[in-house]
């Protein structure tokens, strides 16, 4: 197979989580229908985002993996014979919870499970309050002939995270997120951030010759505006696909995987690298002191 057909399923939150996930569904049977092989969810796309505030009620949201919208989501894969990728607020332990993406392909079994890397801390994004750091790695999934690593949100600004999932033979990242404007910010600022995060994943995409798939939400929730904007970006770095910043849409993106070759062929960026002068890249600053 040369060419991945993904589902990008981009909507708003409310705050009933059961009624976020049955529109989700109805989403997926949408993209099915439509011959969508990978489907990808936002991040935490059960519930409206939580980490804008710390309160102990938001942990009343976090579940088991596997769990009730795991099991759901199984039984869904397995009746349409697809693939689905679900960012989940995951509770593995008395006071251990993690930001979670799990792939699960069409035999409804759990093939992989990502945990966040990178927890923000920021006003409107206290994420640190709720999740604790991943520790699984980063990873790389078949998905019918194609690889693919899962990263999360504030995982995208990371050129590490992109470069060590690349590195295993990724062939597309999937970039499940939550990302806003704060209410207040005026048009000039609200451009620059957008064109910042698209900037950011779609050099992802040209250094490592790969697909990036950045899917966000739309909606107003607390002092937030999510700005939709879903992308896929092929592995040159231009956008091939793109949902509205205000309206839900399930956005179907064709992936063909031969350009991967061309692109790596034009760039070889990886034959270029000078992995025995990069080893200060473990340190938290090159300095001593």
């Amino acid at each position: 197979m040369t060419t991945l057909r993904l589902a990008l399923l981009q909507h708003a939150c409310v705050e009933d989580p059961t009624r976020n996930l049955d529109h989700a569904i109805t989403l997926m049977r949408d993209a099915a229908r439509r011959d969508a092989q990978l489907l990808v969810t936002q991040e935490l796309f059960t519930s409206r985002y939580f980490p804008q505030v710390e309160s102990e009620a938001g942990f009343s949201l976090a579940e088991s993996i596997p769990g009730p919208t795991t099991s759901r989501l199984s039984d869904l894969a397995r009746e349409l014979h697809v693939h689905i990728a679900a960012s989940l607020f995951e509770k593995r332990a008395p006071g251990v919870f993690h930001n979670t993406s799990v792939l699960i392909d069409p035999a409804g079994r759990i093939a992989g499970k990502y945990r966040k890397m990178h927890i923000p801390d920021d006003p409107g994004f206290y994420e640190k309050f709720y999740f604790t750091p991943g520790d699984l790695g980063f990873q790389v999934v078949p998905v019918d002939g194609a690889n693919v690593g899962t990263l999360i949100c504030w995982d995208q600004w990371f050129p590490e995270a992109a470069r060590l999932t690349c590195l295993q033979g990724a062939q597309l990242l999937l970039y499940p997120t939550a990302i806003a404007h704060c209410k207040g910010e005026d048009e000039t600022e609200r451009a620059r951030q957008r064109d910042a995060w698209r900037t950011i994943q779609r050099s992802h995409a040209i250094a490592n010759g790969v697909f990036v798939v950045a899917v966000n939400r739309i909606g107003a929730e607390g002092e937030l505006d999510f700005f939709g904007s879903s992308f896929v970006a092929a592995p040159g770095g231009e956008v091939i696909a793109e949902a509205p910043r205000d309206s839900e849409q399930v956005l179907i993106v064709d992936c063909d995987l031969t350009k991967l070759d061309a692109a790596r062929q034009i760039w070889p960026f990886f034959r270029d690298r000078r992995i025995d002068a990069y080893a200060e890249l473990t340190q938290r600053w090159a300095s001593r002191d």
